[in-house]
């Protein structure tokens, strides 16, 4: 099985247990996240 195949198969058991809206969160944490960093490497 492939790293792929694998992270996939995680996945949808994940899925299958807190449904979507798991994921819709992790990703609004991971914006937040993003969005308040430094940026300091940007040189702009």
């Amino acid at each position: 099985m492939s790293r792929e195949e694998a992270g996939r198969k995680g996945g949808e058991k994940v899925k299958e247990k807190y449904g979507t809206e798991h994921f819709a969160e992790i990703g609004k944490k991971g914006g937040n996240s993003s969005n308040n960093s430094d940026n300091s490497n940007n040189s702009n």
